[in-house]
C-alpha cells in the first residue's frame, strides 16, 4: 500500500488534524493514484479531504516511513504543505468529525499510526510518536527524476 499524510502549516505554524470516530486524530492524506506523484497526491488528498487549495508545488516531501503493521507493508509520503487557501471543512463526514489547527506542543497524543510517523519527520522529537518498527527514510530535497 502506498500513500501520502500531509502535514500542513498555517502562517502561525499551526498544523491540521482531524480528529477520526474511533478517536484518534490524523492528518490529511490517502493512497496515491496509479501514476500520480506524491506531491499531486498530497494536493489532491488535502483538497478532497478538507477543501483546502494548495499548489502541488507547494509540497515538499521529507521522507517515506515504511512500516509493517498488521501484516501490510505500508509506505508512506511524509509530506509537508504551507499556505494553503481556503477554510477547513469536513469533506468526509463517515471518516472525520472536524477539523483543528495545533500549534507544535499542543498536538494530541491519540493519533493514527502513520499520521504520527509523518509528523516524527516534520518535528522530530525525542520521543517519536509513531509505532516501534517504522522505519524512516529522509528525502535530500532534491526534486525527483521522471522516467
Amino acid at each position: 500500500m502506498t500513500g501520502v499524510g500531509v502535514a500542513v502549516l498555517d502562517d502561525t505554524g499551526r498544523v491540521l488534524l482531524g480528529l477520526g470516530h474511533d478517536g484518534r486524530w490524523e492528518l490529511p492524506g490517502g493512497k496515491v493514484d496509479p501514476g500520480e506523484d506524491f506531491e499531486t497526491a498530497a494536493a489532491r488528498e488535502l483538497a478532497e479531504e478538507t477543501a483546502l487549495s494548495v499548489p502541488v508545488t507547494a509540497v515538499r516531501v521529507l521522507a517515506l516511513v515504511v512500516d509493517g503493521l498488521q501484516g501490510l507493508t505500508r509506505v508512506t509520503a511524509a509530506a509537508v504543505a504551507e499556505g494553503a487557501a481556503g477554510t477547513p471543512v469536513v469533506t468526509e463526514p463517515d471518516k472525520i468529525v472536524r477539523w483543528e489547527w495545533f500549534p507544535r506542543d499542543e498536538v494530541p497524543s491519540a493519533l493514527f499510526g502513520p499520521s504520527a510517523s509523518v509528523l516524527d519527520c516534520v518535528w522530530p522529537a525525542p520521543a517519536p510518536r509513531g509505532a516501534a518498527g517504522t522505519r524512516h527514510y529522509r528525502i535530500d530535497g532534491g526534486t525527483p527524476e521522471r522516467a
